[in-house]
């Protein structure tokens, strides 16, 4: 569908009804009154309730690349995986050097799938658990590549894509990248206990992936689009055990679904699966619970990465898996796939995020939770 008849049919223009003002009651300098077609077309109002909007075209998924772990190339979803290690290290000294390896891997990766270098990236959006971002930030440094860094903890894949796609559909780049990245050893080691401490882990504990995923935004191009996002409100229902994160993420993730539903006028039937990130068993079960007091059915289209990724039995992985990567690598591998090859025709994507750190953890907070959703139809 051109632009044009696609702003045509979903979008309204401003208007007094909205509360704002007309554009002719507007002040317009001579030199834009003989652009005042164009200001028009700029001006349109693309927002939907209070949190969601609709992008002014959709924005193109044009390539993917994602780089698993031992422990997650030995899962369901090996096939789907583009680099695949063995070494928990990747090569390096560190498990911090380790994630940052794992970055450049699925950048590069995923320009090479691309046909293209890295100075053909407009902006790189990404992030990850280390503290201050480092993965990210070292995996960028010296690349000449435009970099804005982001934390929206296991939530950050789908807050990536959200504002790399407000970019790309407002016009500001042609071509973005957005990625994440998480590695089991570097977090336990932050969030919990280190590895050699030898801590038993509870039946609602979660695994950390091990992998990074990166997605390429475009104008233009073939592959799955982004039509819609909803922007996630951090919740806090008093969880405060870390080794029971699904259920902290449970009220967040209903509350920008049902948010997206209302907003957009959209529901369950609407979709081949709502994919949340990381809630794993136990965040699911909490998730449907809570979704069932509030009157609301998934329509059975439920489904969530972390217990995607794993084979929860057979791995041992108790609650299933989390972490930043954990929604990156089944949506830059899986879920992408699917839609490109049209046995989905649309998904929503929640990626779910536990907003804790060990100073919060330590002095007893509770753990607030938040979800960002974006709306991904299937290849064009």
């Amino acid at each position: 569908m051109e632009p044009a008849a696609y702003r045509k049919q979903i979008f309204t223009p401003f208007s007094s009804e909205n509360g704002v003002f007309p554009l002719h009651e507007i002040a317009i300098s001579a030199h834009t009154r003989e652009n005042q077609g164009k200001l028009v077309d700029c001006m349109t109002d693309y927002r939907r309730g209070r949190q969601s909007f609709l992008l002014p075209q959709p924005v193109t998924i044009t390539a993917w690349a994602s780089v698993a772990g031992k422990k997650e190339v030995e899962g369901p979803l090996s096939h789907t995986f583009d680099v695949k290690c063995r070494d928990t290290y990747f090569g390096q000294k560190t498990w911090e050097q380790a994630e940052k390896q794992m970055q450049q891997l699925a950048l590069r990766k995923l320009a090479d799938k691309a046909g293209l270098t890295l100075s053909d990236f407009g902006a790189v959006f990404s992030g990850d658990l280390l503290n201050q971002c480092i993965g990210s930030s070292f995996t960028l440094r010296n690349t000449g590549v435009p970099h804005l860094g982001l934390y929206g903890a296991c939530s950050t894949m789908a807050e990536s894509l959200l504002l790399a796609s407000m970019t790309v559909g407002g016009g500001f780049s042609d071509r973005v990248v957005a990625m994440t990245s998480s590695h089991f050893a570097s977090c336990e080691r932050q969030y919990r206990f280190p590895l050699g401490y030898g801590g038993q882990r509870t039946p609602t504990s979660q695994w950390t992936v091990t992998g990074s995923g990166a997605a390429l935004l475009c104008r233009q191009g073939k592959g799955p689009a982004i039509t819609a996002c909803t922007m996630g409100t951090v919740t806090d229902l008093g969880v405060k055990d870390a080794n029971n994160m699904g259920c902290a993420m449970a009220p967040a993730a209903l509350s920008t679904i049902k948010a997206h539903f209302a907003d957009l006028h959209t529901g369950p039937e609407d979709f081949d699966r709502i994919v949340t990130g990381d809630l794993g068993q136990v965040g699911m079960e909490a998730l449907l619970e809570l979704a069932r007091l509030e009157g609301l059915s998934l329509g059975g289209k439920l489904m969530d990465c972390g217990t995607t990724v794993f084979d929860n039995q057979a791995q041992d992985v108790h609650s299933g898996g989390s972490g930043c990567g954990c929604s990156a690598i089944t949506l830059c591998g899986y879920l992408l796939d699917q839609l490109n090859s049209g046995k989905w025709k649309r998904i929503l994507f929640c990626g779910t995020g536990a907003l804790l750190s060990p100073t919060s953890t330590q002095q007893g907070l509770p753990i607030p939770g938040v979800c960002h959703a974006v709306s991904i139809s299937g290849g064009r």
